[in-house]
């Protein structure tokens, strides 16, 4: 496998990791039996760079890794988030990037995780209102008390990485970027590379549209997730499947997964980039991580282009009550 940095500092990891939302159930049921054998794959396949966070599964993601770290040992690269809220009388979400609340929640993804600390550590959603300054500066001093080796922002604009970066340099912005979701292209993918700042790339398989197996009408309306994102509800999911096949096609002529090519095409878009696909089922990761053995030419990534122009998807990303914490900057 080959490697990545995360941030001009270090460490260096695997260049495809692996997300550990879809451990926590997000897509669907996982049992803790299934976990430990997508992670031993990814071991097999050589991806260390393990992403969760304390919202995923209310902690279950970060409960999991802690007893497979236990029982197998420290072989990971882990990074993990915390400012998202969930009001308890309402169960409206929000943000809260204070010091107390980062450093309690640290304190206790460390305990779930069984670790005393972590490779890096995300302000998960940035809490508007405060001045991102500020918040660098908390993520500093987590640094120094040895709770995280380093620390990134997830969903943040250029902007906003550069107000943070002058403060402290930072090591990785974790946003969606893929074949599908090309706004990072306008601005962050540059911002990063000029800062020195990984860019993590979640959902770089399109939630799936990027693979030979796409969700269809009836996998969408089961997965309450994706039975409301506007990219996969009618007619946007036919338009989108319809779209998507010409990746499937390219993929097929040149005997590769179509996840394999779309994560070949992101690695293409900078050394800085690591794209970081969820999945739940072993062989998937297998097809996923393939993508780290491809060099496209120039002319295979014309040809990606053409197939999938900029701004060829159909319906947002997200829905309006998803749109709910992300930065948006163009």
């Amino acid at each position: 496998m080959k490697t990545r940095k995360l941030g001009a500092q270090g460490p260096e990891v695997s260049a495809i990791g692996l997300g550990a939302m879809n451990i926590s159930g997000f897509y669907g049921p996982a049992t803790e039996q299934e976990a430990f054998a997508l992670f031993d794959r990814a071991r097999e396949l050589g991806v260390d760079h393990l992403d969760t966070s304390n919202v995923y599964g209310k902690g279950h993601s970060e409960e999991v890794i802690g007893r497979y770290v236990a029982e197998r040992g420290d072989v990971f690269r882990v990074a993990t988030k915390a400012g998202i809220c969930t009001d308890p009388d309402t169960g409206a979400r929000y943000f809260d990037n204070s010091a107390e609340h980062l450093t309690a929640s640290l304190d206790a993804s460390l305990a779930r995780l069984g670790v005393d600390c972590v490779d890096l550590f995300y302000v998960h959603r940035r809490e508007a209102d405060r001045p991102i300054e500020e918040v660098t500066e908390t993520l500093v001093g987590l640094v120094r008390a040895g709770k995280t080796r380093a620390f990134g922002f997830s969903e943040i604009a250029p902007a906003s990485l550069r107000r943070a970066a002058a403060v402290h340099p930072v090591a990785a912005v974790q946003s969606e970027y893929s074949l599908a979701t090309r706004a990072p292209d306008l601005g962050l993918v540059q911002a990063c590379a000029e800062l020195g700042t990984a860019l993590v790339a979640f959902s770089p398989l399109g939630r799936g549209l990027l693979t030979d197996t796409p969700p269809d009408r009836a996998r969408a309306e089961e997965t309450p997730f994706l039975k409301s994102n506007p990219r996969f509800v009618e007619p946007n999911l036919s338009a989108n499947l319809a779209a998507t096949d010409r990746l499937r096609a390219i993929a097929a002529e040149m005997e590769q997964p179509a996840a394999s090519l779309a994560n070949a095409w992101l690695l293409a878009q900078g050394d800085h980039v690591l794209p970081i696909p969820g999945t739940r089922d072993p062989d998937h990761l297998a097809e996923a991580v393939r993508g780290a053995e491809l060099t496209l030419a120039p002319e295979d990534l014309a040809r990606i282009e053409q197939a999938l122009p900029v701004g060829w998807a159909h319906g947002d990303r997200y829905s309006e009550a998803q749109w709910n914490g992300p930065e948006r900057y163009c």
